[in-house]
């Protein structure tokens, strides 16, 4: 089984007050870098989030080519960076169906599991701008709240859409990291000691190209 909750120590709203407030994070995540958690923790400043689960994708339905690392090591980096942060649960969802992995079909599984909770999304201003081209983008806001973590370009809103944008100047970019952790074999300073050690001790990225 690939997926387990390394939260430990989820903070909880009140059940009688509000819902519980649930942002979820998809990507490829490969590698998991700071820059990451970095929006991941500005999210949570500013929405008072109980909890942010991260859900890499088995296939991203946006890109041409597998990822150059495979879903186990992708999980297990992913583990290795939030191990310390109490809100954070690694999901495996997507990991374990086949095919590629559509956000609004992992919005309505959690919508059905938790029912109670107000849900968000967290991603960047490129994948707000190229939402529209997502399959079945209409499904995917009935069930969440946008959290858009924007680079400070112009973010349009959408009708029937809702949205908010938190500014982020984090220049982290996980096809720098590739090439560089690839082309160098070492560490970068967008990694955390413990995914670097796992990168190198397993062999990733070598030769990595330009791959998105």
């Amino acid at each position: 089984m690939l997926g387990a909750c390394n939260a430990s120590c989820i903070r909880r709203s009140d059940p009688v007050l509000q819902p519980r407030k649930i942002a979820l994070f998809g990507g490829t995540f490969d590698p998991v870098h700071l820059g990451h958690r970095h929006m991941a923790e500005l999210a949570v400043r500013e929405f008072g989030l109980d909890e942010v689960r991260f859900i890499p994708c088995r296939i991203s339905p946006h890109k041409q080519e597998s990822p150059p690392a495979s879903p186990e090591d992708r999980l297990a980096m992913l583990r290795l960076a939030m191990a310390d942060v109490p809100w954070a649960v690694i999901d495996d969802l997507e990991l374990m169906r086949e095919g590629a992995s559509f956000s609004y079909e992992t919005a309505e599984l959690m919508k059905a599991r938790f029912p109670k909770a107000k849900l968000f999304w967290i991603m960047g201003g490129d994948q707000w701008k190229a939402l529209p081209r997502w399959k079945h983008p209409e499904r995917l806001a009935r069930c969440v709240e946008f959290i858009v973590i924007s680079r400070g370009g112009k973010v349009v809103p959408r009708e029937h859409f809702l949205m908010h944008i938190i500014t982020n100047e984090h220049p982290a970019s996980a096809t720098e990291v590739r090439e560089a952790v690839g082309c160098e074999g070492k560490s970068h300073q967008w990694l955390s000691p413990a995914v670097a050690r796992y990168i190198q001790e397993h062999g990733l990225y070598r030769g990595s190209s330009t791959h998105p």
